[in-house]
């Protein structure tokens, strides 16, 4: 299907809401667009792989995956390998256990070929509507003012030039109360303002209401219009991530996860032109903004929350477990670091916490620079609690 048609398909059922989201079934109409929308999705793949968590990852060929329908990138080559990365300042050591996806248990695509979660029919009914279908459901970055249903507990960088981060965070599998929520440790980096607010976004999320389980798993998101039209996860819609690596999956699960007071497991995150995994990138010419650098970077994690019965959900950030417990009980991001102009990685100074509700979430700075650690912070909590009501 080409690009002209996608669109057409996607603004022709946008305005059609599933009503299998009130238990009836699709008819035969709706039936017909999702399948046509399906068929956008899923492109031709040589090899599928069968994951024990039930996905489906299809091995699609480098040049077929979804990136590609963007008009933007019509002729846009694939930057395969960068001439060269951003260099520390610092050495730390790593000590802790790499985190793997669960689909790597059954194979890995071939060579020339990218791993894309299928998209199943039920993943679209599930969504509120056709149109919401992989979009962001909240619309704004962290800021200091409480929100209902929106919460954070992060730290932010001094306003300032960035062109990446580099950063190392445990991997916990939170438990999410209700599908609709969600609850993720993330970075983001920003740049622009009101309707041009751009970001990129990259960490990891709980999300029932669009995967239909309970997994931790990998996401990348992008916004160029503040949220609006481009606010898709990973490759579900508004398409534009360009996926480089034949092994890591975006929206890929991952286990085993780290344990309280046990084994910690940790995914290194390199957000700068390629990931560090060489799992993808985002071309400059879908930015208005970002292009010229990131005017703040902030990393930690955030929870959409919905009441019950008036009272706060017991959805988990992070490991379920306050900051002030720390190492193995806590979440943390360690060894942060910005890019600057330079090309290079260096500490970010100033950096100051967002905490939204910390009878709920918190965060706690580390115990400083100097360390192996590096710039670091625990963050997380259990939700609802004796002074989260």
């Amino acid at each position: 299907m080409g690009m002209a048609g996608f669109i057409a398909v996607l603004m022709l059922i946008g305005v059609i809401i599933s009503p299998c989201v009130y238990g009836r079934e699709l008819s035969d109409h709706q039936e017909i667009e999702v399948e046509r929308l399906l068929k956008g999705l899923n492109k031709p793949a040589l090899k599928s792989i069968k994951s024990e968590d039930g996905d489906i990852i299809d091995c699609v060929p480098i040049y077929s995956q979804p990136a590609f329908d963007h008009p933007l990138l019509k002729n846009h080559t694939i930057q395969m390998r960068p001439n060269f990365i951003p260099k520390s300042t610092s050495m730390y050591t790593k000590t802790k256990t790499k985190a793997t996806q669960v689909c790597h248990k059954n194979g890995r695509c071939p060579e020339n070929t990218v791993p894309i979660r299928r998209t199943k029919k039920e993943d679209i009914i599930r969504s509120k509507s056709i149109e919401s279908f992989g979009k962001k459901t909240t619309s704004s970055i962290p800021e200091d003012t409480p929100s209902t249903h929106h919460e954070y507990a992060i730290m932010n960088s001094q306003r300032g030039k960035y062109f990446g981060t580099k950063f190392a965070m445990n991997v916990w599998n939170p438990e999410v109360q209700i599908r609709d929520e969600f609850s993720l440790a993330q970075t983001w980096l920003v740049s622009g303002d009101g309707p041009n607010l751009n970001t990129i976004e990259a960490g990891l999320q709980v999300y029932p209401g669009m995967y239909g389980d309970n997994n931790i798993r990998l996401f990348v998101f992008w916004t160029t219009d503040d949220y609006k039209q481009t606010r898709c996860y990973n490759v579900n819609c508004n398409p534009g991530f360009v996926q480089r690596s034949n092994s890591i999956t975006v929206g890929g699960a991952y286990t085993p996860v780290s344990q309280y007071d046990g084994e910690q497991y940790e995914l290194s995150v390199l957000i700068w032109k390629v990931n560090e995994e060489l799992v993808g990138y985002w071309p400059g010419s879908l930015f208005t903004s970002l292009g010229d650098g990131a005017t703040i970077v902030q990393w930690g994690g955030e929870i959409v929350n919905f009441e019950t019965d008036g009272k706060h959900t017991s959805t988990d950030m992070g490991s379920g477990h306050f900051a002030d417990e720390g190492f193995r009980k806590a979440s943390y991001f360690r060894n942060i670091m910005t890019v600057d102009g330079t090309n290079t990685l260096s500490e970010p100074q100033g950096v100051y916490p967002t905490i939204t509700n910390d009878n709920c979430y918190n965060v706690k700075a580390g115990d400083g620079t100097g360390t192996s650690w590096g710039l670091n912070f625990f963050y997380g909590g259990p939700g609802q609690n004796a002074k989260c009501p």
